[in-house]
């Protein structure tokens, strides 16, 4: 059975002195609930976030990391760096990987191989433009990320995937897709996972919302039936914000 998921992805946001005030607030505040409850804050602030959350069940995840091991990579972060820390999820991915630091499929598939045989979850994060989106081409622009980054692994892999569905259009814009929308691709991505693997992958994989998810809509997108959560931007950033998107699970 597939987990219901709701994870704050911090981006480039809070220094260690605020990080250490919202993970209080928000392990204080965490509701009763049977979803699992990540965090992702900045690299230079993973360490201390796992030591202030030793006692909580909210985990700590990264935003990114490097597909070699180690050598002249300047600036990057290693998946046996993360695992040292104690951080075993990876969000890989995400649009703004993709759009500022020219993160390709190619680079996407090197990154979640590397995870995956460290032994790290997968947070893939996809999803189309907006012009993909008004000229139709969005189903086949989200197979095509798929395709080229996950359809090697093997079926057994998908035990480690979750995946994260992200209509650029929607991140940080204050868009959102319509609970239909995001119902619609989703059980989309399940047929495309059901077609290549079969339906048993395609029905334990969660597959995460995000874009602009707030307390207001939270409850209905989260409501369909092929949606398990969310991934969650700057709404996490803010502890009652965050508690009430996470209630709404």
């Amino acid at each position: 059975m597939r987990s219901k998921i709701v994870a704050g992805n911090w981006k480039m946001n809070k220094n260690l002195e605020e990080t250490e005030d919202l993970l209080v607030e928000l392990a204080a505040k965490l509701p009763d609930t049977k979803a699992e409850v990540m965090v992702a804050p900045t690299f230079v602030n993973l360490a201390a976030a796992v030591r202030n959350l030793e006692a909580s069940r909210i985990e700590v995840i990264a935003q990114n990391m490097h597909f070699a091991e180690s050598g002249a990579y300047t600036g990057e972060i290693s998946a046996d760096m993360l695992l040292n820390i104690g951080v075993d999820t990876c969000i890989i991915g995400h649009s703004e990987r993709r759009a500022y630091f020219g993160e390709t499929d190619e680079i996407l598939a090197k990154k979640v191989r590397t995870a995956l045989e460290k032994g790290i979850r997968v947070m893939f994060c996809f999803g189309e433009e907006l012009e993909d989106r008004k000229s139709g081409n969005h189903f086949n622009v989200v197979e095509n990320q798929l395709k080229n980054a996950l359809f090697s692994l093997d079926k057994t892999d998908w035990s480690k995937i979750i995946l994260a569905y992200e209509p650029v259009w929607a991140i940080g814009t204050g868009e959102t897709a319509s609970p239909e929308q995001a119902q619609e691709m989703h059980a989309f991505i399940r047929k495309v996972i059901s077609d290549v693997y079969d339906s048993s992958v395609a029905s334990n994989v969660s597959i995460l919302y995000g874009g602009s998810v707030k307390p207001g809509n939270a409850e209905e997108i989260f409501s369909k039936p092929d949606v398990d959560g969310g991934l969650i931007g700057g709404a996490s950033l803010v502890s009652d914000d965050f508690v009430a998107i996470i209630k709404a699970i």
